[in-house]
């Protein structure tokens, strides 16, 4: 999922990246509970998107751009079918407490670099005679895997889905902020708009409400 996500950064703005994660968790409601809310609510997220994305621009584009942006946007979209799978696992692994939820996160995160570790290993050897850049490597997978997965299992043991969900519509306003902080890429009027239209589907989207377990399901148990 981070794989794909830096790719989609390669190419891509972070506000159209961030914006293209989070339009799955309204599928996620959709599938799991069809209301007119919800289909109100993908709508204006898709549209946000749509403006994001900038379709005519994007055709307008030369070839070398077209096909520079269509990779992104396949990573993009990537990205966010996996944050979908990440939330829905998330979830499930919480369901032991916030504590049981870490130690597997830990346990996962551990898997994960034995699969990861071979794809880039040769190339990361070149890295080691900068530093700085070995440095900044480590604060990347602290400040993007170790301390937001961590949040997010605190998170997901004490708060209900919709509360969580709604929670998850700032992000695509913080990736913005941090766009123009950090990248110097500065939000158009209708980037703002486009990211705006994304936190309000997510906001005004309503998962499935959680079953609750009856006394006889208990007894059966």
């Amino acid at each position: 999922m981070n794989g794909s996500f830096y790719l989609a950064l390669d190419r891509l703005p972070i506000a159209l990246v961030a914006a293209i994660e989070f339009v799955g968790t309204i599928g996620i409601a959709l599938w799991g509970l069809r209301t007119g809310r919800n289909y109100l609510a993908f709508v204006v997220a898709i549209i946000g998107v749509a403006l994001l994305i900038d379709v005519r621009s994007l055709v307008a584009a030369d070839e070398a751009a077209l096909t520079s942006d269509l990779v992104g946007l396949f990573w993009a979209i990537l990205n966010g079918s996996l944050f979908v799978l990440y939330i829905i696992l998330g979830h499930k692994i919480s369901e032991g407490g916030a504590s049981s939820g870490v130690e597997r996160l830990g346990a996962a995160m551990t898997a994960a670099f034995i699969f990861v570790m071979p794809i880039g290993f040769l190339q990361a050897l070149e890295a080691f005679g900068a530093p700085l850049l070995v440095l900044a490597g480590i604060g990347v997978g602290i400040c993007s895997s170790v301390i937001p997965y961590v949040c997010d299992q605190l998170a997901m043991s004490r708060l209900p889905r919709a509360s969580f969900a709604f929670l998850l519509a700032l992000l695509p306003a913080t990736a913005t902020i941090i766009g123009v902080i950090v990248l110097r890429q500065i939000p158009s009027t209708i980037d703002v708009t486009g990211v705006v239209l994304v936190m309000i589907g997510v906001a005004v989207h309503k998962p499935a409400p959680i079953p609750v377990p009856t006394a006889e399901t208990s007894d059966a148990g």
